[in-house]
Order: C-alpha cells, then structure tokens, then sequence
C-alpha cells in the first residue's frame, strides 16, 4: 500500500526546503525525494562552492593588483587546500538538510522519483501518494549531441577537482565559462573557451561585456568566439577539441574539457506521461499559478519551471507561490520583476532591469547613461582597471528601468538598482540618497 502525504517533493535544493516548511508550518504531512545528496545544486554543486572558490582566486587577483603599491611578495592558490577550505562548507550541507527536515517532521526518501499514476510516484519500490506533488529536481547540463560528449566534464566535476589541470577548454560561453575560467586562470591554469556565438555572456549587456574581456585577455584566458564545437577526442596525453570557427577547423589540446553549455531538466527519469503531465518544447506546460494545466495535482518551482530566471532566488520565490497555492487555492502568481543577476568573474559582471534592446523593444523613450570608469575612487583603490556601468533611465517618469555594471562590487551595488527598478524608484529619489562614503554604492548618483 501507498505511504500518504498531503505534499511530495520531487528534488531537495532551495525550493524543496522552502516549500516543505512551509506546508509543513500549516500542519501538513510532507515527504521530500532526492536521488542525490540533500542540499540542492545551489549549497553544493553550484553557487555556494563556486563562490567559496572565488574567495580565494579574487584575494589572489586582489594582491596581484596591489603588487608596488603597498603589497609585496608572490601570492598563489594553493588548490588542494582551497578545495578543503570549500569542503569545509559542502561536507556538512546533506546531514543538515535531513536534520532539518527531521526536526520538522517532514519525511525523507533517498532515490528517483518515477511516476506511476497522475498522484503517485515510485522510489526505489515504495510507493507514494500525495494530494499535490511539487516538482522542484533541478536542472542538467544540456545533452550537446556531438562525438566525445561523455568526455566532458561537469560543472560538479570541476567543483570537486583535487588537483587543477594545466589547460582546461570550456565548452560554451555562458556564466559557468565566465566563472570558471577566471577561477582556473588565477589559480594557474591555461583556459581557452569555445563559444558558437559572437559574444560570451549572451544575457548582459554587449559593452559592459566588451569591458570585462578585456580583463579576461589580461588574465590570459583565450576566448574564441563563433566557434562551434563538433567532436571531442580522447588521446594518451587528454583530449583534442575540433570545433568550426567562422567556416575553419580548428583544433585544441587540453587536459580537462568542461562542459560549460547551458543547463535544463532533464524529465525523462520522471516518466510524465504517467502522470498526465504535459511537456512542450522540452517545457512544463504551466498555468500562470505554477500548476501543471493537465494535472492539477502537480505544481513546480524553481529550474525545473523555467518560468523565471535560472537562479537561485527565483527558486524560493516559486517555491513560496506554489507553497501558498497547495495551501490556499490557486490565488499567488510569482513576479520576476528586477531579479538581479550577476557573473561573479574578476571583477563581477552584473545586471538589473531592461536591456536597451528590450526597451526599445518595448517602445518606450529613455535615456542612456554609460562610462568606463577606472579613473573613479571606487577603482582606483583596488587598483581595479576594468569598472564600467550603464543605467536607462525612462524619460517623462524618471523611473530606473535598468542597470549594468562591472567593476569592484558590482555584485552588491547592482541589488540597490533591484530595489529602484522594482519598486518604481527615481533617478531624483536615488541621486538624493545620502550612501556611505567612500563605498562603491556611493557612486550610484553619479551613474544616474
């Protein structure tokens, strides 16, 4: 017979944790499924370790820019111990998360979720039946379709690198091949990236993009854009890259080969058909509530959505709607508006609000206001070459609609442009603020 919950969770990241506690709270009964480690991709294969990495590389970056101006000697990565300074954070994450879920009551099952009726899933022979099922499992790299693509190495693979390779290829241009590069160039490794499009970091805007390759170039990371990858061979020494650049062959040694394309769930473990649940172009088929529109029983959340962002934040917030919906009927719709984005790259690349295409596109008349900005205090102390923003601001309303930056602490200053594009903020109201100073958010009103 079936165990019997009121909620099952499919995955165990951000959104799992959210969505559970929360109907939890409500005196639910509650079962979260995960074939993996607790914790999600977010705590232990992507943003958390990744960010424990840049620690390091960016103190090195740091140094190296203040070398002859106060700072002497020869800093290096020592990569087997920031690997173990990134453990020291990861390691614990599982057995917390199930103590977590313990502690409220809420019951856990290790393996895949198959299902087996429209409220039912299987894991591992036991069965169980739920009135809603939130599917919140994450995303997978993208299946690249080429020769040798089982060469590639993850992004977790590279996370949990025990020694660092002396030349790795990124195979895409996106944010796992702007972050990772700059880990491995400042920690010692030869990088190339192979990117099919014309530029790298497709979603940001082009110029502050422009600006921070020259950084790349100044790290020695080699980007070859227009260069679309088309088989991967393995050899005695590591692997040989072929890919087509612009219409010529080319060809690139290497000793680890990242794959660095893109992400998306990968369904097909499910078995959706079972549950009446359907697809569309490889997408969930959502109404505007986060419910699946053939089979009310299911909701979902986060990358396995794909209705918001690719980020972590946007998890917790679907989680939060589909949360509120299971409890209380279909009334909470998730709002994306302003979610801020950034590629933690030396220095961060980051960006709030419409692009300029978008807003033309949108027909609506603003304002543009961009400078390189490396002669500004904020850079100058750091001794930062790369600092650049962009802001658009709408004519008529003076309303913020968007932001891009690069530069020292571009990471936090891009969330007070969050703040100003999402709640309708003024150029006046921000220029009239009175920040701290001397701190990159002081450089707001200047950018306005």
């Amino acid at each position: 017979m079936a165990k019997q919950y009121d909620l099952v969770v499919i995955g165990a990241g951000t959104a799992a944790m959210t969505a559970a506690s929360k109907v939890r709270a409500a005196g639910r009964s509650v079962a979260v499924v995960d074939h993996r480690p607790f914790g999600g991709t977010c705590a232990l294969r992507g943003c958390d370790p990744k960010k424990m990495l840049v620690g390091g590389t960016s103190a090195v970056d740091h140094a190296k820019r203040m070398r002859g101006k106060g700072v002497a000697g020869e800093v290096t990565v020592d990569w087997p111990e920031l690997q173990s300074f990134k453990r020291s954070f990861t390691d614990p994450v599982p057995s917390k998360q199930e103590q977590s879920y313990a502690s409220k009551g809420v019951d856990t099952y290790h393996g895949l979720a198959r299902f087996i009726a429209p409220n039912s899933v299987d894991v591992g022979g036991v069965a169980l039946s739920a009135t809603h099922i939130l599917l919140a499992s994450g995303a997978e790299p993208v299946k690249l379709g080429i020769p040798g693509a089982e060469y590639l190495a993850t992004s977790e693979t590279f996370l949990n690198l025990q020694a660092l390779p002396r030349h790795i290829v990124l195979v895409g241009g996106g944010y796992i091949a702007a972050e990772f590069s700059n880990i491995a160039a400042l920690a010692g490794a030869k990088v190339t990236i192979l990117q099919r499009s014309d530029r790298m970091l497709k979603n940001f805007d082009p110029d502050v993009v422009g600006w921070l390759m020259e950084k790349f170039t100044a790290l020695g990371i080699e980007v070859r854009t227009h260069a679309a990858v088309t088989r991967v061979d393995r050899i005695d020494t590591g692997f040989v890259v072929h890919a087509d650049q612009a219409g010529t062959p080319v060809t690139v040694s290497a000793d680890l080969v990242v794959h660095a394309g893109g992400r998306a769930p990968d369904f097909e473990v499910m078995d959706l058909n079972a549950a009446g649940v359907q697809l569309e172009r490889g997408r969930l088929v959502l109404n505007e509530f986060l419910q699946s529109v053939t089979n009310p029983a299911v909701y979902a959340a986060g990358d396995v959505a794909q209705r918001g962002p690719a980020l972590t934040p946007v998890s917790s917030h679907d989680a939060k709607v589909a949360a509120a919906n299971i409890l209380e009927g279909n009334h909470a719709r998730p709002d994306y508006r302003a979610v801020p984005s950034v590629a933690f790259t030396q220095p961060a690349v980051a960006m709030v609000g419409l692009t300029e295409e978008a807003a033309k596109a949108q027909g609506l008349k603003f304002r543009v206001k961009s400078s390189q900005t490396a002669g500004w205090f904020t850079a100058r102390q750091a001794a930062e070459s790369t600092y650049g923003f962009k802001t658009l601001v709408e004519e008529g309303t003076d309303r913020v609609l968007g932001a891009h930056l690069v530069g020292p602490h571009a990471e936090d200053v891009i969330n007070v442009f969050a703040l100003a594009v999402r709640h309708g903020l003024t150029s006046r109201e921000l220029k009239s603020t009175m920040f701290a100073y001397p701190t990159a958010a002081s450089d707001i009103g200047y950018m306005l």
